[in-house]
């Protein structure tokens, strides 16, 4: 099997790749789920690589297990398992599934790289909101003359709206031990180019979201040399 190659540096194998219709569902249980996953390690000509990352469903299901089962003897081999890097949002709902993988990763003996909180805020440009005071009087004009004297017209002032518990995700990699790499913002340019299947870095390298992760990124590399 070769891997669909996205750009001369990027290439991705996945199960959506061979179905008749995009929408498909692939109902398989553990036994049919393992082998794929080890068809996808062992059968698929990557190359000489620099990083194979694989993106795993939430939980501690037969994904994890088999693709631990697959990896941690290249770790004793080679020790060349860099490790996991857990994902989570800010709500406590997701919190609950992340400590679970966080202590997966620990008794099947696969480092935690990091904690990444997705969805950590809303970004969306200062002039496009609207603001009310107490009593739901428009002040908008008020608010962003403020924010024009604060940050100037020259700088393109973005607001942020938090919908979440603060600093749930950095409280939680204090108490497990684990490093915490850094927050995501909801980004509308970064889901443009999500939706357009193109580079973060291409079309919004300076948004707010493409900024957090091109600095979450940069510590991943140093954490896995």
């Amino acid at each position: 099997w070769s891997p669909v190659f996205v750009d001369e540096n990027l290439g991705v194998m996945s199960i959506g790749f061979m179905l008749a219709k995009p929408d498909d569902a692939v109902i398989w249980r553990g036994p049919k789920k393992n082998t794929i996953i080890k068809q996808f390690l062992k059968d698929v000509d990557w190359g000489s690589l620099d990083y194979l990352v694989i993106d795993a469903p939430p939980g501690t299901s037969d994904e994890h297990i088999t693709a631990a089962h697959c990896l941690l003897p290249c770790q004793a081999a080679h020790n060349n398992l860099a490790g996991s890097v857990i994902v989570t949002t800010p709500q406590e709902v997701s919190l609950i599934d992340v400590r679970k993988e966080i202590n997966f990763c620990k008794k099947t003996g696969i480092p935690v790289l990091g904690v990444i909180e997705n969805m950590s805020g809303f970004v969306v440009p200062a002039n496009g909101l609207q603001y009310t005071d107490a009593h739901g009087h428009c002040i908008t004009s008020q608010v962003q003359e403020l924010i024009r004297e604060k940050f100037g017209d020259s700088v393109q002032a973005k607001g942020e709206l938090l919908f979440a518990q603060a600093n749930g995700s950095e409280n939680m990699s204090v108490a497990y031990g684990v490093p915490f790499l850094g927050k995501i913002p909801m980004d509308l340019e970064m889901s443009k180019a999500a939706e357009q299947g193109t580079s973060v870095f291409d079309s919004s390298g300076h948004s707010p979201g493409a900024q957090s992760l091109s600095s979450i990124v940069d510590k991943l590399i140093h954490a896995c040399e």
